[in-house]
């Protein structure tokens, strides 16, 4: 064991982890946490998810509470999305910006009171997150920020049988719940913050309950939801659903290098609402339009893109394994998968924005080859509704 190791700080892990153990899950480090990967198969927990109903254990993302009457001002301040649009009980995506643009982190935030938010952040950006609000809250009196991540558990029931799933354990009408809305509300006799969300790309809901409740939520729900197909699905599967959908990551799609602007996220930059921070370097961004793009990718042969690949631009009519001459690296990819439901290799990365063309062909470069991709526009799978 190296000095390093032997001083590497302890993974955390949530209030789920003995559920897990007794489920045989293959546990592995994410952003810290000791997390399950996969309980089955990563293809089985995807496809149950698309055809029936997969349970999540998220609680090792971060909730911060926000409150006061400069809340709303703080948080409008604070993020590109217009924070000021958002009714009681409604949520909202955003991304969390540097004054350069770069994104710290991408959120949820719920308006819950008239002046008290719950924002969730990524599990591996609680501190740093929690720095940068006590750090921007300065400029804001009458505003308090408070860390429940460690109280707080989040468990994603997600799926086309979420709903007949949930119904008969929660005591309020799940059909009046829009997407990206919530409502308090028990389920299984037991507190909760129902919301129709997700990262999936299927329809469902995540659950936000005290942490010392969530073993008891967690065995309920998947008891209820046994005859109807419901099993606990890992991060393996996660991944692969969010990325058919088209859902940036962070520390892939996103980071302190990228702005919103350039990976599709144009629609959660509020120009119009006034001042925030990054809206100088955004409307820069905008007004000389981004250098580069995020696209889809789509191998043409059967192998898998991962992060950090190069992608080239062909000239080779998409022949594989050719190294042309003029040959050019114009971009790289961010993140891939085998895809389930589309039975092939896809990704998503960043191109030149003049060569991000859609069924443009390319090559990446895997090990010493370079085999042709196609870029398509994002999603690679959308729901029927």
């Amino acid at each position: 064991m190296t000095a390093e190791h032997a001083a590497a700080a302890p993974l955390k892990r949530t209030p789920l982890y003995e559920q897990h153990q007794a489920l045989g899950a293959r546990m592995v480090e994410f952003g810290g946490w000791e997390m399950p990967l996969q309980y089955s198969s990563i293809l089985e927990e995807h496809r149950a998810v698309r055809t029936r109903a997969g349970l999540f254990d998220v609680s090792h993302m971060g909730e911060f509470q926000v409150e006061g009457p400069e809340a709303l001002p703080f948080l409008q301040y604070l993020v590109p999305n217009d924070v000021g649009r958002l009714a009681i009980n409604q949520a909202l995506y955003t991304t969390l910006c540097l004054p350069t643009g770069g994104v710290i982190d991408d959120l949820l935030i719920y308006r819950l009171e008239a002046e008290r938010y719950m924002v969730v952040v990524n599990a591996a950006n609680i501190t740093k997150d929690l720095a940068w609000f006590q750090e921007q809250a300065q400029r804001f009196g009458a505003v308090q920020i408070i860390d429940r991540s460690q109280e707080t558990a989040l468990l994603a029931l997600q799926g086309p049988e979420a709903q007949a799933i949930l119904q008969p354990l929660a005591a309020v009408d799940l059909a009046t719940i829009r997407y990206y809305r919530c409502q308090p509300g028990s389920v299984a006799g037991l507190a909760c913050l129902i919301s129709r969300t997700g990262y999936t790309g299927e329809d469902g809901f995540e659950l936000y309950c005290e942490a010392a409740q969530a073993p008891l939520l967690w065995e309920r729900l998947l008891a209820a939801g046994k005859e109807r197909g419901l099993v606990p699905a890992g991060l393996g599967a996660r991944d692969t659903l969010r990325l058919e959908a088209g859902y940036c990551l962070y520390g892939h799609e996103l980071t302190e290098q990228t702005n919103p602007l350039e990976a599709g996220l144009a629609w959660t930059v509020k120009f119009e609402k006034g001042d925030f921070i990054g809206r100088e370097a955004l409307l820069r961004v905008r007004e000389q339009g981004p250098g580069r793009k995020l696209m889809g990718l789509e191998m043409v042969e059967r192998r898998v893109p991962r992060g950090g690949y190069t992608i080239y631009d062909s000239d080779t009519g998409g022949e594989s394994g050719s190294s042309g001459a003029n040959q050019r690296a114009i971009g790289v990819v961010t993140s891939g998968a085998p895809s389930p439901t589309l039975n092939k290799s896809i990704g998503m990365g960043y191109v030149e924005a003049a060569r991000a063309i859609p069924e443009h062909l390319v090559q990446i470069e895997i090990g010493d080859r370079r085999l042709a991709a196609r870029l398509v526009t994002l999603p690679f799978y959308k729901r029927r509704k």
